[in-house]
């Protein structure tokens, strides 16, 4: 020991243990902080009971001596950050010759295990660029797993380790996998083995008994749980494929067998697989189906949300069946039956399919809207979203339409409850760019001739009328006074605020023109005394599902007594039109999710009369119209 840390210990200054930690703490040695990071010992002044220290941030940093001794770790000189600080030049040489050494240096100074992450941190700065780093670490990390010395993780957060002797890449895959207890766990082993499957030097010997595994596993699962049993048979597969030498347990298992054996069940366990798995089960259908696989994958279709309407239409173009396809496309949009996924799917790849973007597709649209505000109301579907938000989609609709087809659309919008008044007033807006002509429609410059009466509720019908009054009689006004107030500022080439007011004022024109049309054609009712021998306005209807035995019930009420949780629906809807005027024990086909499914009528009965009574009073008046500004 150091004469002078000696005299310390004997003077009681200096614990024996802490002068054997100082006697590594030599000038010139390197050390490590828990706070401060790596430094170097510059100098001792045992007379000052000190210890200096050159951090990174703190140069000729002091420490009482028992303190350090206690707070810092001395680094041999083979450690990586001291041969970083003594010669930098001979590390970035190492890392472009020999990365696989230079990561052995680093965990080892780790303590034998490192992440991703703590290499990059001790790398980028004096080694590397953040850029270079990335580069460099995606070619180390095939080196480290080809080089068999590095146990490599799967998920970046896991450290990499070095392996002991003896062990193997192969050995530890296969040991991973038989770990393993979950089936999710054992997949994802799986994968690894078949991402490695030619590290394996005597696969017959090592992979053989887990071909036997999976197949049990599969076996095991398919009743429960025939998603694990399709991607374990799959990744079966898979690795039958890449090592020749290997071969199946269980006589008949086989992918088209599965299928056959779980094709009720598809529609389910499709959307639990991977995309790349999802894809392998579909163009195995028609060996697993036979000829009659083409109509079963467009049952799929129509059943099906999320991506697997994206996928199965490639198969079936690939495999020749276009025809049949755009035929199923064709009737579901002819009878209302395409689920809102599907014709989602059909707009965005328009392009392919510009044959089918007609308006009747719009009509598709509005029943798969209406039957998702019965079903689930309040949320906003990807169907509805891409409807307002594909601003060029009524556009290539309406494009080679006559002019008569488009007035009917613009009716229905108008008319409709699906949208809030401002995201109708944009759809409308959208047509009438193609068809300016009919402009007149939504502005209210224009009679349209004769239009059928509206039948409405006396509340609905006071409710119009109350946002009538508000529109002219305050927001109207206080939106000509913001007018004449932004006009007095001046320039109106450069006034933000004047070209607000303006604009605002065009909507409440434009709202104010909607509303007298709809309440000049309004005709109130409180729904008394209605006739029950048929489905009529004003009555409860009772249905039963044909096919399920499900019953559903409707009230039937005015234009706007739309209400999706009470089960109540304006009489203009699909679903009203197709009741109006049937009786009890009448079979209507009705357009659901599924398709097409016929429903019996139960019984008519009469719904609760409307008891708001009409308010009196002269007829509406129109304020004076605002001026307008130059």
């Amino acid at each position: 020991m150091d004469p002078e840390l000696n005299k310390l210990v004997e003077a009681g200054k200096l614990t024996p243990q802490a002068a054997g930690q100082l006697e590594k703490l030599k000038p010139g040695t390197f050390c490590l902080h828990k706070s401060w990071g790596f430094g170097r010992v510059s100098e001792w002044n045992l007379l000052l009971n000190q210890i200096v220290i050159d951090f990174a941030s703190r140069k000729s940093h002091p420490m009482q001596l028992q303190y350090a001794a206690e707070n810092l770790t001395p680094l041999a000189p083979e450690h990586f950050l001291a041969r970083r600080a003594m010669d930098l030049a001979s590390i970035k040489n190492l890392a472009r010759e020999n990365p696989a050494a230079l990561v052995r240096n680093i965990i080892e100074s780790l303590d034998g295990k490192a992440t991703a992450q703590q290499i990059g941190e001790w790398l980028i700065g004096d080694v590397f660029t953040e850029t270079e780093w990335k580069r460099w670490w995606e070619s180390t990390k095939k080196a480290l797993k080809a080089s068999g010395a590095f146990s490599v993780p799967a998920k970046k957060t896991e450290p990499i380790q070095l392996r002991g002797e003896g062990v193997s890449h192969a050995d530890e895959l296969i040991a991973s996998f038989n770990k393993a207890r979950q089936p999710k766990e054992e997949i994802a082993a799986l994968d690894q083995i078949l991402k490695f499957h030619q590290q394996f030097n005597e696969p017959e010997k090592q992979l053989q008994p887990i071909i036997a595994t999976i197949e049990n596993m599969a076996v095991r699962n398919q009743k429960m749980h025939p998603e694990l049993a399709f991607e374990l048979i799959i990744a079966r597969d898979d690795l039958l494929e890449r090592v020749p030498q290997l071969h199946t347990t269980h006589i008949g298992l086989t992918l088209s067998k599965l299928i056959l054996e779980e094709e009720k069940r598809l529609t389910s366990v499709l959307p639990k697989l991977s995309a790349a798995k999802e894809k392998r089960v579909l163009q195995a259908l028609p060996s697993a189906l036979g000829p009659r696989w083409t109509e079963r994958a467009l049952q799929l279709m129509q059943r099906s949300h999320g991506r697997m309407i994206a996928q199965i239409p490639r198969i079936l173009s690939e495999a020749g069946q276009h025809a049949e396809l755009r035929t199923m496309l064709e009737r579901s949009i002819r009878e209302h039956s395409a689920t809102s996924e599907m014709l989602a799917w059909l707009c965005s790849e328009r392009e392919r399919w510009s044959e089918l973007i007609t308006p009747e597709l719009l009509g598709a649209i509005f029943a798969a809207l209406e039957r998702e505000q019965h079903n689930t109301p309040g949320r906003a579907s990807r169907l509805h979203r891409v409807l307002v938000e594909d601003r060029q989609l009524l556009g290539d609709i309406f494009k080679k339409t006559d002019v008569a087809i488009a007035r009917d659309a613009i009716r229905r919008l108008q008319l409709g409850p699906l949208f809030d008044e401002l995201t109708k007033r944009s759809l409308l807006a959208r047509i009438v760019k193609v068809y300016p002509e009919l402009e007149g429609m939504i502005t209210g410059a224009q009679p349209q001739g004769e239009t059928a009466p509206l039948i409405v509720s006396w509340s609905s019908l006071e409710r119009r009328k109350g946002e009538y009054e508000e529109l002219v009689k305050v927001k109207i006004p206080a939106n000509t006074k913001e007018i004449a107030l932004a006009r007095s500022y001046g320039d109106l080439s450069e006034n933000f605020e004047f070209k607000a007011a303006k604009q605002m004022q065009s909507v409440l024109m434009r709202r104010k023109a909607e509303l007298e049309q709809m309440l000049h054609n309004a005709r109130g009712t409180a729904f008394e005394n209605v006739d029950t021998s048929r489905v009529s306005i004003g009555t409860i209807v009772t249905l039963r599902n044909a096919e399920t035995n499900e019953g559903e019930t409707y009230t039937i009420l005015g234009a706007w007594d739309g209400d999706p949780e009470r089960h109540i629906i304006s009489y203009q809807t699909a679903i009203g039109q197709a009741l109006l005027g049937h009786k009890a024990g009448d079979a209507v086909p009705l357009n659901t999710e599924h398709g097409t499914a016929q429903f019996a009528i139960v019984s008519i009965q009469p719904a609760p009369p409307d008891e708001t009574a009409p308010a009196p009073g002269p007829p509406l008046e129109s304020p004076v119209e605002p001026a307008m500004a130059e």
